[in-house]
């Protein structure tokens, strides 16, 4: 069986070629996949251009020692030598290498990789994934998974169950008693035998015609037949897919600088392109909050430019009046992400921890904080925010929290909230 791939390559490159690369230096490009990363926007990842060390791609190769062995060559002739002249082997390490010579130091070549979007997206969010995701409901997806149903009297030739059709053939031909293969052979021996002899002619008789009898009813009743043929039977059924709701919930008031908004976007962007990348039957919810919340739309949260003062608690209010309408956490797994400068009003804070640790925390498989700073470094310190979420996520509760003062930060911590594995996780407070 030939396999032939008709699939486009991209600009005319080798695309078999290109998967055998990124399988065989799969390390150094993820690497570089995400120091690039750090060092961009994340409004917006792919087509980039990607440096990797050549020294790692290097394979170890067979070739002849310059400095043993005998060789002959035959070159032309030119002012100094003529054809037939031998020419002595110049000494070890005395060829020169180029026209210029190295300069002080080491160095290593880089070989520039150019990676498609689909490429750097795939490399981008590797490794990542919802934490703690249980399968709380089966919902329709967009694919379903082919399973055993039976047998039926028709399909393809690739799904033929030759067993059950051997086990009917054999009842049919038991049921109408067609004569087996011994059975007409040992009738033709005896036939042999008989005629041999030239004895009993009767008998001789006899037997000739039931062997007659007995070949027609052998070819009347075929050995397989087309009712006994049965095919293995394939039911499409909806694959399994676990329910899950992500809360977006970013604090846009006042206090929050342009530069620490820019921070919160491009968090939630990053968490955004993860959850629809990832995760096909993720829904995302986006709620602002000032001293009032609201859901917006995708639009909305991102672009909308209002402002207020900061009252914590309203975002968990909001979060728990869409949860009540439309998301059961009995039904769905329940993620939240929050993005604020830690500001609050004072007399707010201790409502909003009690929301959070009463009504909020209980349902979710995962709450994600971050505070974002000023890009110098003000206001560094721990806030009042801050200090009650720490405390609750020294309890065990499903809490994990990061500080970020500038963009570089972002795709780092963000692996950190959502690696795959729950140790690295962990090591976040």
């Amino acid at each position: 069986m030939n396999i032939v791939d008709r699939r486009l390559n991209p600009q005319g490159k080798s695309l078999a070629n290109r998967q055998r690369f990124i399988r065989r230096a799969r390390k150094q490009i993820l690497d570089a996949v995400r120091e690039a990363s750090a060092k961009q926007g994340v409004t917006d990842p792919g087509d980039g251009q990607i440096g990797i060390k050549t020294d790692t791609l290097r394979e170890p190769q067979l070739h002849h020692s310059s400095g043993v062995g005998e060789r002959h060559h035959v070159v032309p002739g030119n002012k100094e030598y003529v054809e037939g002249d031998r020419i002595a082997r110049p000494p070890a390490g005395g060829g020169e290498g180029g026209s210029g010579g190295a300069g002080d130091g080491d160095s290593q070549d880089v070989f520039q990789f150019v990676l498609t979007r689909e490429e750097f997206i795939d490399l981008f969010l590797e490794d990542l994934e919802l934490p703690d995701m249980l399968r709380k409901q089966l919902r329709q997806s967009e694919s379903s998974t082919p399973m055993r149903a039976g047998f039926s009297i028709s399909g393809s030739p690739a799904n033929l169950n030759i067993v059950r059709t051997m086990r009917n053939s054999l009842s049919r031909r038991l049921a109408l008693k067609r004569p087996s293969r011994d059975e007409l052979s040992l009738r033709q021996a005896q036939i042999d035998g008989l005629e041999e002899s030239a004895e009993q002619p009767d008998a001789l008789l006899r037997l000739r015609e039931e062997l007659d009898e007995r070949q027609r009813r052998s070819r009347r009743i075929p050995f397989i037949d087309p009712v006994d043929i049965r095919y293995n039977r394939f039911q499409q059924v909806p694959r399994p897919v676990a329910s899950a709701v992500m809360f977006c919930l970013m604090d846009v008031s006042g206090s929050m600088t342009a530069h620490m908004k820019d921070l919160a976007k491009r968090f939630y962007k990053l968490l955004y392109l993860f959850l629809t990348r990832r995760y096909r039957q993720v829904e995302v919810v986006f709620i602002r909050h000032t001293h009032l919340a609201r859901e917006v739309d995708e639009e909305s949260f991102f672009n909308s430019t209002e402002s207020g003062g900061t009252v914590v608690s309203t975002a968990f209010a909001e979060m728990q009046r869409v949860l009540a309408e439309r998301y059961p956490p009995e039904r769905w797994n329940v993620y939240a992400a929050q993005a604020s400068d830690g500001d609050n009003m004072p007399g707010d804070n201790a409502h909003a921890v009690h929301l959070l640790q009463s009504a909020i925390l209980p349902v979710c498989q995962y709450f994600a904080y971050l505070e974002v700073a000023e890009e110098d470094g003000r206001h560094w310190g721990q806030t009042e925010l801050w200090r009650a979420y720490h405390r609750l996520a020294e309890a065990g509760q499903p809490l994990a929290m990061r500080k970020v003062n500038h963009r570089s930060q972002i795709y780092p911590v963000f692996r950190q909230l959502f690696a795959r594995d729950r140790a690295v996780r962990e090591e976040i407070g």
